[in-house]
């Protein structure tokens, strides 16, 4: 069970703040949630480091999401390019992948895509360390959870950062480690090792508990579409995924490796999924209303560790990223308009294949897979993560070395991919 606790009444509009904290460096303590482990909202009538005795009625409203909102970036703290670089502990991209997220050992930032840029950042004073932190898309409204040597808050709560008010309005408290946190304008899904939680936005009550697998990655995903919830995580069994369609009340389990699911990925409107397993050589893309297995293309032929796969905005593509240092670029038969079409034949001649293809009926599958049809090389042994950028045919990398790349792939041609810019997003730089 989790145990819940809210400061403040109601929830502040996540909107720009007039008067940015002038003192980024300042460590705000969130209070402590004096009934552990039990399914309690609380409010505060003030915030304090500790809970007061008398609560407030609490009466929060969903925090909608303003697109216009730019998080404010603070003076750069002195002799910052004298400081060695923090240690990257976290990094995720928002839900449209216009931002990305890192937190590290002293606190988190957070940057644009394009034009790339540093738009905040936080260091904390004492401990600082935070192991997870998730956007809602560009608003103030931040969920946090610690990690590192020194963490900033506890391992096992989710804490609720509000950067209008430069402080903490809520905790989410649970008797096992935090190993990821989801965020939708109406939702928020915690993931512990072998349970879900998905609690309401609007007065964080508790909507629904899932069993998993052992889920040590957190993997989850939720779809971003209004009004349309579809979430995807590990079944009870090896291999299988489980799909949660909220809205018509259905759930479908998906066998879909033999062996443990490595990765996965939802498009935006939630009707596709793509998977991939520990052995990390193909890459399946699936209808989630029935199940149907829509297509399945092959990264390569030896294991690899998928870290990341991404949909493109339409679902014509799909990136895949990996330990081989190397991020690949499929072409999708369907859309998620369409995800209910015949898959299309490994024979047609616009879909790249191997050359041996007219043996296929004697050697392996492995002959007549589909390949990527454009590539980028990178530096092997540091994980990276992909999503499409917001310009036309152009993929971003995000490294846990503190790299960023965006490249441009030619639709037609395929190949090696053009390298458009590349920044090392953890060097201190006097610009921010």
């Amino acid at each position: 069970m989790a145990a819940l606790s809210a400061y403040s009444s109601p929830w502040p509009e996540p909107t720009p703040d007039p008067n940015p904290n002038p003192n980024p460096n300042s460590n705000t303590s969130c209070g402590v949630s004096s009934e552990d482990q039990t399914d309690q909202l609380q409010s505060l009538e003030s915030f304090s480091s500790m809970p007061q005795d008398e609560p407030d009625s609490f009466s929060p409203s969903i925090p909608e999401s303003n697109p216009n909102y730019q998080m404010p970036l603070p003076s750069p703290a002195e002799s910052t390019s004298s400081s060695p670089p923090p240690t990257l502990l976290h990094i995720s991209f928002n839900q449209d992948h216009g931002c990305f997220a890192a937190g590290t050992d002293h606190g988190f930032r957070i940057y644009n895509c394009d034009p790339f840029r540093e738009i905040f950042r936080r260091d904390f004073e004492r401990g600082g360390g935070i192991g997870v932190v998730e956007m809602l898309f560009r608003c103030n409204i931040l969920a946090l959870v610690g990690g590192g040597p020194d963490p900033q808050y506890p391992l096992n709560k989710v804490m609720i950062w509000d950067d209008h008010q430069s402080r903490c309005i809520g905790e989410l408290s649970f008797r096992s480690e935090v190993r990821s946190v989801k965020l939708r304008r109406d939702r928020i899904i915690v993931v512990l090792e072998q349970k879900i939680f998905v609690y309401n936005f609007a007065d964080l009550k508790l909507l629904h508990q899932i069993e998993t697998i052992a889920n040590p990655k957190g993997l989850c995903a939720v779809s971003q579409g209004v009004g349309s919830l579809v979430l995807v995580c590990p079944g009870l069994q090896k291999g299988q995924v489980r799909v949660e369609h909220y809205a018509s009340k259905r759930t479908k389990f998906i066998m879909a490796h033999d062996s443990r699911i490595a990765c996965f990925a939802l498009t935006q409107d939630g009707q596709l999924l793509a998977t991939s397993s520990t052995k990390g050589t193909l890459v399946r893309i699936f209808n989630t209303l029935d199940g149907t297995l829509l297509q399945e293309v092959r990264r390569g032929a030896d294991r690899a560790e998928i870290y990341s796969l991404a949909f493109s905005s339409n679902a014509q593509w799909l990136a895949v990223s990996s330990d081989k240092g190397t991020v690949h670029v499929f072409n999708l038969k369907v859309n998620s308009g369409s995800a209910r079409s015949e898959p299309r034949s490994t024979s047609d001649p616009t879909l790249p294949t191997s050359s041996l293809s007219f043996i296929k009926g004697v050697l392996p599958k492995y002959f007549s897979s589909e390949w990527s049809v454009a590539q980028f090389r990178l530096v092997e042994g540091s994980p990276y993560i992909v999503a499409f950028g917001h310009q036309k045919n152009t993929v971003v990398i995000l490294g846990m070395d503190g790299s960023f790349y965006r490249c441009q792939f030619d639709p037609v041609n395929g190949g090696e991919m053009t390298q458009l810019e590349y920044n090392n997003f953890l060097k201190p730089e006097a610009a921010f």
